[in-house]
């Protein structure tokens, strides 16, 4: 007798098949498969674990953000090999949408662990980062429904994320991030500017959060591990052939010709 699939691993098999076969899958069917974050997070972690790809990567590299300080913040790893240098180029890397969100990355110095993790306040966090760059995230979905689909059901598919491209890096420092403005370049559209417009305030908020997340179980965190911490301009639209560029005066600059 076939035994049914737990409702976790009927998402998680959703999405594996839809990353194998480059195909969309139907968040509707499965509306009340996700009850919580922790589900979410579980079938990341068996997605991951079914397509490979994470097991030898050091360094690591993740995702984290929320819309606020107030609202629970959440994280995913993302594949090393959707993870590219500035100025880069998508090729045939699959995407069934282009979305863009202009950002800055924090790298580790050294190793975190979980008992470390526990330890950590914004201050000492903060110190454990020893460089920082400008990021371009493309945001893509596995769901038919895309940013529609069910916030639970966007976590467990990676944060809707669909590559990183990562510009040169530089010391990190102390800034006021709210006089820190960005300017993003699509194609030919009109050039889109902010000034202070982090969600968070300061991307490095995210820090004690995100350690604890990730060194889960065991888990750590090898030094030179990336986190990318969330979008500066909302989500913006590209499509293919555009050259899309990323500046934030004062930290750098990225690109990626899609």
């Amino acid at each position: 007798m076939e035994v049914p699939l737990s409702k976790i691993d009927a998402v998680a098999d959703a999405l594996i098949h839809a990353r194998r076969t480059r195909n969309l899958a139907d968040a509707a069917p499965l509306a009340d498969a996700l009850t919580d974050t922790a589900d979410a997070y579980a079938v990341q972690q068996r997605v991951a674990r079914e397509l490979g790809g994470f097991e030898a990567a050091a360094p690591q590299y993740w995702k984290s953000g929320g819309p606020s300080r107030g609202a629970v913040l959440t994280h995913a790893r993302l594949p090393p090999a959707g993870v590219w240098t500035s100025p880069a180029q998508s090729g045939t890397w699959p995407f069934h949408m282009r979305g863009i969100e202009a950002e800055v990355a924090l790298r580790l110095a050294r190793d975190v662990d979980a008992t470390l993790a526990e330890t950590l306040d914004a201050g000492s966090a903060s110190a454990l980062v020893d460089a920082m760059t400008v990021s371009i995230e493309l945001v893509d979905s596995r769901w038919r429904e895309a940013l529609g689909a069910p916030a639970l059901f966007k976590l467990a598919d990676l944060q809707s994320h669909g590559a990183l491209v990562l510009g040169p890096w530089i010391p990190f420092a102390a800034r006021d991030w709210r006089a820190q403005t960005c300017r993003v370049q699509i194609g030919a559209q009109p050039a889109v500017d902010r000034r202070g417009t982090h969600s968070l305030g300061d991307p490095a908020f995210l820090l004690t959060a995100w350690l604890r997340h990730a060194t889960l179980d065991g888990r750590s965190l090898p030094a030179g591990t990336v986190v990318t911490t969330g979008t500066w301009v909302g989500i913006l639209h590209a499509a293919a052939g555009d050259l899309v560029t990323a500046e934030f005066p004062g930290i750098g600059r990225a690109s990626v010709q899609l």
